[in-house]
């Protein structure tokens, strides 16, 4: 079966359908790792966005559920130059299987190299995906927010029985995140990010994750007051979305970047020990620099290759940032060590509760 893709700019790829017949709309972003397209595919900061993988053949080790990141396939649209449908190992299920299984196409063959190319040069846009039996969308507007902060609460859940408890703020988290609250001996309560203080603190917890989450942090803004007041009384990192949110809570604003960062090869800087890592990212949105001159956070981390903020930390709380992803998944384990130092600062804290 064949479709086409067609960009908002006008440049139009044809390849090979996978799946179900179908049509859809999506931001068109790429990804530049070699491995991780398991992580990559059901980590919910993808949602709804069609994603091209760079490495030229995917699906060489097929699917385990044991690597997922949440229940189901979070972006709209798979793009590859090559689909692998070879020998798996054990336990595996293949990648066409596992995109057939949540509904989600896979456009095969097609000349992925100039297609990111398309998108370095014109930035970030929409996109779509038509099989050549359906029916022509019409372009909808860019959808950016995925949060309602009206939403009702959903349900508290805490898992493991460590002696440190952490409250996971959650804008759809990747499971990466909880595993390895939980390696390190940590209880950690699922905090849906609309629940009210009162509740929160009730938990009885010593200190506060803030997530990753896809689209724009400004679909937050209502909710940025509390956030603050629930980081100027407890330990606090952010994650990614979390980041951002707690910059923002602070004062600071945030930009889209032309096509965003996504893959597992992102060397960034630590200001403090001039110390150049590898880090694994994915993300639209950064906290400008020239905003945090009026705000009491400092650079902690640094993009080497553009410059741009990848990590703050406060000047005298117990709050740190970071726009990539400690855990990983995928990618390297160099910044694995931020767990720790954030348990270490509840530590310091000679055992006591933040909470009021």
């Amino acid at each position: 079966m064949t479709g086409l893709l067609t960009l908002s700019n006008g440049t139009a790829f044809k390849g090979h359908w996978y799946g179900k017949a179908s049509a859809i709309q999506g931001e068109i972003v790429f990804f530049t790792g070699m491995t991780g397209y398991e992580e990559v595919l059901t980590d919910p900061s993808y949602k709804d966005q069609i994603i091209v993988f760079s490495f030229p053949l995917i699906g060489q080790y097929g699917i385990q559920s044991l690597y997922a990141q949440s229940d189901v396939i979070q972006v709209a649209g798979i793009i590859v130059s090559g689909l692998y449908e070879g020998p798996l190992p054990d336990g595996a299920i293949s990648l066409a299987e596992f995109a057939s299984s949540h509904e989600v196409p896979i456009f095969s063959d097609v000349d992925t190299r100039t297609l990111i190319q398309h998108v370095r040069d014109s930035g970030t846009m929409q996109s779509q995906l038509i099989h050549d039996s359906s029916s022509e969308l019409e372009w909808q507007a860019i959808k950016t927010h995925f949060f309602s902060p009206i939403e009702e609460t959903e349900e508290i859940q805490t898992i493991g029985c460590g002696s440190i408890h952490i409250g996971l703020i959650d804008f759809h988290y990747k499971s990466s995140i909880l595993k390895e609250l939980l390696k390190l001996d940590c209880k950690v309560t699922i905090v849906p990010y609309a629940t009210p203080t009162e509740k929160l603190d009730s938990l009885e917890l010593d200190g506060l994750l803030f997530s990753n989450g896809p689209g724009d942090p400004a679909a937050l803004q209502q909710l940025l007051p509390i956030y603050r007041d629930w980081a100027e009384r407890y330990p606090s990192l952010g994650i990614c979305l979390g980041h951002q949110v707690l910059a923002s809570a602070f004062g600071a604003k945030t930009t889209k970047l032309v096509y965003g960062h996504r893959g597992a090869n992102h060397p960034v800087m630590n200001m403090q020990t001039k110390r150049v890592s590898m880090s694994s990212q994915n993300h639209s949105y950064v906290v400008e620099n020239d905003s945090l001159t009026t705000i009491p956070f400092s650079v902690l981390y640094k993009n080497v290759n553009d410059d741009s903020i990848e990590g703050l930390i406060h000047d005298t709380l117990p709050i740190t940032t970071v726009q990539f992803h400690p855990e990983a998944a995928p990618g390297p384990t160099d910044h694995l060590e931020l767990f720790q130092q954030f348990l270490a600062v509840i530590h310091q804290q000679e055992g006591a509760k933040l909470y009021a």
